[in-house]
């Protein structure tokens, strides 16, 4: 299109109705390449709006406002006023300017392409530009920190390098049809990752679609007439609640982008940063999502967690430590079971989520127990962390249960445990045993639970008041659940000021 020549303004009406009842041929251009046709309503939405403002106010309005043209984007200084004969406005356009059309920023795409995606993946997790977990799903245990190979299993070239190492090396899309999830037994999946960019410009991670692939279908029940039953309604609202969420989400978020990058035009400022917070907070409903298909999932009268013998101290460590960049960020320090190691003298656990018997003699009155704030029943499951300098080695404590469901039980404990421990502070996690019953206590320093409140906080979606934004309020509801689920229990004990001790308890693997 070619721009009009010397100073001369290009005009042009918009009537009461908002068509364009007179225009110059430069403007009737850019107009009919919009979409627009002689006589009909305008279709720039930016003089549009200008219009309808000017018109509405009985002002002249001036400002600048950028229109797509094909592969260019003009700029125009566009004058409104009211009109003299009827209702109307008259544009006057000066300044016309036309560059390249500006692309979004490999950033920007990155995250739509990954919003969009969501539909259809089941997980999504993003990589640092060394390949290391930095963002995992809600509803996966977290692996944060820690290689994206120890979560996924990539297919292999001719010179042995994974799918995504190669395509990092060349920083481009790539796709794996033959990837497994690592995670319990393993669960065959399909990647496609898109990689990102930092500020500079140079490549920054990976984003990750994951789904799952070759899912059997289960078999659907029949009538005694022999017409298929329909689900029921629990597994319905499981199986459409992604769906049916995820793509409106989506949607509102896809458009909040748009606004915020101001791909359509100028924005003022502050409505650039509205469109941030919209698609900020559409992002956290597509985490509660997540949330609530895990919730339907293990409520579902037919859930069984896995059966197989997990060594919790191989677990609390792998929490622990792949956790270690979130704690490092929050400056909080995350002390781990000693690995493969004991204190040369063991206290006894009693595991008083599931006994509140007498306390132990040797128990009794410790002051170390004292002096970290534990008392009453709960002191006699007390156990200091293990000194590395005075220690031996020891056997694995190994308990009953479903490895993935006991690993996200641990990740949200401790998750909480560091958001709530202030800077400095100190998150311990610990193993022990006592008869039967095997043992995880994860510890923090944070501002402690009111008695009142220690059966609260296992509620669905109960925050205890927090207005920080985080977390959905379900992840100690799951967790019980799951614990519950596989034989065993989570319980609290804390006071006002004296941090919370979370204590897991699973039944001893006979294996």
């Amino acid at each position: 299109m070619n721009a009009p020549q010397g100073v001369r303004p290009v005009f042009g009406k918009v009537d009461a109705q908002g068509r364009l009842v007179e225009a110059d041929p430069p403007l009737l251009r850019l107009h009919q390449q919009a979409g627009g046709v002689t006589g009909g309503m305008i279709a720039l939405p930016q003089l549009g709006q200008i219009a309808r403002l000017s018109r509405r106010l009985g002002i002249p309005i001036a400002r600048q406002v950028i229109a797509a043209s094909d592969e260019q984007d003009v700029a125009l200084w566009v004058s409104v006023r009211p009109a003299e004969d009827d209702d109307g406005v008259v544009l006057a356009i000066t300044g016309w300017q036309e560059n390249l059309a500006s692309q979004p920023t490999p950033a920007t795409e990155a995250v739509r392409w990954r919003d969009f995606g969501r539909a259809a993946a089941d997980w999504i997790v993003e990589t640092d530009a060394m390949l290391r977990i930095a963002q995992s799903p809600p509803n996966l245990p977290a692996t944060i920190g820690a290689p994206v190979e120890t979560l996924l299993s990539f297919s292999r070239d001719a010179e042995g390098l994974s799918s995504i190492v190669a395509a990092a090396m060349r920083a481009d899309r790539f796709e794996d049809g033959e990837a497994h999830c690592l995670l319990g037994r393993g669960v065959a999946v399909r990647v496609a990752g898109m990689p990102s960019f930092g500020a500079n410009g140079g490549f920054a991670g990976y984003q990750l679609l994951i789904s799952r692939r070759d899912a059997p279908l289960p078999p659907k029940p029949v009538a005694a007439g022999g017409h298929a039953n329909p689900p029921p309604l629990d597994a319905a609202f499981g199986t459409a609640l992604g769906q049916a969420m995820r793509e409106p989400l989506d949607r509102i978020i896809a458009h909040a982008d748009s606004i915020s990058d101001r791909g359509d035009g100028p924005v003022r400022r502050d409505y650039a940063s509205y469109a941030d917070d919209i698609a900020g907070a559409g992002r956290h409903l597509l985490a509660l999502v997540e949330d609530l298909v895990d919730l339907q999932t293990i409520e579902r009268p037919d859930f069984r967690p896995e059966a197989e013998a997990v060594d919790l101290i191989d677990a609390s460590a792998r929490a622990a430590g792949l956790l270690a960049v979130r704690a490092d960020l929050a400056q909080v320090r995350v002390i781990g079971p000693a690995w493969r190691r004991r204190p040369a003298l063991a206290p006894t656990l009693v595991a008083a989520t599931l006994s509140a018997g007498a306390t132990p003699p040797a128990m009794a009155g410790d002051p170390a127990a004292a002096n970290h704030g534990v008392s009453g029943p709960m002191a006699a499951q007390w156990r200091p962390i293990p000194d590395p300098s005075a220690s031996t080695a020891i056997s694995p404590i190994v308990a009953h249960g479903d490895f993935r469901r006991i690993l996200q039980v641990l990740i949200n404990l401790l998750s909480n445990a560091i958001r709530h421990t202030p800077p400095g502070g100190t998150v311990r996690i610990d193993c022990a045993r006592e008869g039967d019953i095997a043992a995880v206590i994860v510890a923090d320093e944070g501002e402690g639970i009111a008695p009142e409140d220690q059966e609260r906080v296992f509620d669905r979606f109960e925050r205890l008041g927090l207005q920080d934004g985080t977390g959905s309020g379900l992840g100690l509801y799951i967790s019980r659940r799951l614990a519950r689920a596989m034989g065993g229990e989570l319980g609290v004990d804390s006071a006002p000021g004296k941090g919370a001790r979370f204590v897991l308890t699973l039944p001893i693997s006979s294996r």
